[in-house]
């Protein structure tokens, strides 16, 4: 029986976990709520870089890992890409479709944090939903600017922003009385992906607000790539039937 190591922390990897059975492992870095519905181990915490999880890999008698952190976890898929390869187990990721801009979105693409503040200079009022990032740039918010910060957990405001401790997915009903009530005038984004625009944008498409977007990082090479979590049980079921869905 192949033992899969899975290392999540999205969405999409709790629906991956919850139809693993007792002899798999459910990894998370220890960021949010930890589920507590699952018949797979869970294990929370690093792994020590790619050395040492190639060594808990080998340890654990690992057969095959699955990637399904978050498109912007680039080390962590580079350390999974490397441990695998040094393990002499395959690795598979769950690698979701970038969005794309629709007619009439002004969507404002930068690499990193300057050019994120450069592309932010014209604005008075954005939304910064890249997680706790921004936090640690608050004493550097120009003079005429008023930030708001959604992260998950609650953050001290200060006389330029405030946090808004939330998690998502959100409604859009949601999202147009927020935008309505704080008077965004930039949404500033990740790229994050998947099968449907989260409703931050689909505001601001409606609205005509720009969107200052992150663009993904470069992600390893691994053995197979899939793009939905339907994909990827489909090729589990295959592959191991103690992953078999329910």
């Amino acid at each position: 029986m192949t033992r899969i190591l899975l290392l999540g922390g999205t969405g999409d990897a709790l629906k991956i976990a919850r139809q693993l059975g007792p002899t798999h492992v459910y990894s998370l870095a220890g960021l949010g709520k930890v589920p507590d519905d699952l018949r797979c181990a869970v294990r929370v915490g690093g792994f020590g870089g790619s050395d040492g999880l190639a060594r808990y890999i080998d340890s654990e008698r690992i057969g095959l890992v699955i990637d399904a952190t978050h498109p912007y976890a680039a080390r962590i898929s580079a350390n999974a890409a490397h441990a695998s390869r040094a393990a002499g187990v395959p690795c598979w990721a769950l690698r979701r479709p970038a969005w794309q801009p629709r007619t009439g979105d002004d969507w404002r693409m930068v690499d990193t944090w300057n050019e994120l503040v450069d592309a932010l200079a014209p604005f008075r009022r954005p939304l910064l939903t890249l997680g706790r990032e921004p936090l640690a740039h608050l004493d550097e918010i120009p003079p005429h600017q008023f930030w708001t910060v959604r992260v998950l957990d609650a953050h001290p405001d200060t006389a330029r922003s405030r946090t808004l401790a939330a998690r998502g997915p959100f409604t859009l009903d949601g999202e147009r009385a927020l935008f309505a009530l704080q008077a965004f005038d930039v949404v500033v984004s990740k790229n994050s992906g998947g099968g449907a625009t989260e409703a931050k944008l689909e505001v601001a498409h409606e609205r005509g607000l720009p969107v200052v977007m992150l663009r993904r990082p470069t992600l390893p090479e691994v053995e197979r790539e899939f793009v939905s979590v339907a994909e990827l049980l489909n090729a589990l079921h295959e592959y191991s039937r103690d992953a078999e869905p329910e």
